[in-house]
């Protein structure tokens, strides 16, 4: 199968961020997602699992292509894993609030509460165990083809220091607007565990989400004040149904954005 699952019975979604400052180094420089052409896919992992390397490598090329926003969740339900004489491996980037978020997807998109690693879940809308790169590839085409309504999402730098963000579209229904702030790219050598002795790479490993608005229905702009990214740090605006359903707009905060 190439996958991992437990069953988990939280009920209740739990996001969990930091509050997030970002600092302007041109007021020029700006990024745009137009309605209906940024499809999101986000991996649910973990360090810990021995089948998740290769759709965290996979990831890391979805990256690569400009008409996606890949994300990857580090959950923590493998962290107590005792793999024989090899031990245990605490992923140094899990969260329980992903573990959450993974778990809420799957109600909303499979009607249960079980989970597994790796899953990659495209929009909001569908999933895919992460390591089928044929079936996972054929969904994102579908997803891009696509004629729901969207909400465009554009950021900007602006001259005193933030992020403006402007959101414009056809959908009439009420949504979440989130900032998440994620690291670029980690090596990371296991010690113990499952992987042990293996150095896993991974990309945009989301270290932190925080609410920032609503979308009502009608064009509408947000700024986040004393915003700044360190190095090795991106971060991105996703517009979600408030139930954490379909994913409706999303864009990258414009490169060259650091401390």
């Amino acid at each position: 199968m190439g996958m991992r699952n437990i069953a988990l019975t939280s009920a209740a979604v739990v996001i969990v961020g930091t509050v997030l400052a970002v600092a302007a180094t041109s007021p020029s420089v700006s990024n745009e997602s137009k309605a209906g052409d940024l499809v999101v896919v986000e991996l649910f992992t973990s360090q810990s699992c021995y089948s998740c390397p290769p759709a965290e490598a996979f990831l890391g090329e979805l990256v690569e292509r400009d008409d996606l926003l890949a994300l990857e969740w580090h959950v923590d339900y493998w962290d107590n894993l005792n793999y024989g004489s090899a031990g245990r491996w605490k992923d140094v980037f899990s969260d329980p609030a992903y573990t959450e978020r993974q778990t809420v997807y799957n109600r909303n998109i499979r009607g249960q509460n079980r989970v597994f690693t790796p899953q990659m879940v495209i929009n909001g809308r569908v999933e895919e165990v992460g390591s089928r790169r044929d079936k996972v590839l054929s969904k994102l085409t579908e997803a891009s083809l696509r004629q729901d309504a969207k909400v465009s999402v554009t950021t900007m730098q602006n001259g005193s220091g933030g992020l403006d963000i402007g959101l414009d579209g056809s959908v009439k229904e009420a949504a979440d607007v989130w900032l998440v702030r994620f690291d670029v790219e980690h090596q990371t050598k296991v010690l113990r565990g499952e992987n042990k002795g293996k150095f896993l790479s991974n990309h945009h490993v989301v270290r932190s989400v925080e609410k920032i608005g609503q979308w009502q229905g009608s064009a509408t702009s947000l700024t986040v004040s004393d915003f700044e990214l360190g190095e090795n740090q991106g971060c991105a605006i996703l517009v979600q149904d408030k139930t954490q359903g379909p994913v409706l707009g999303a864009a990258t905060c414009p490169a060259g954005q650091s401390s």
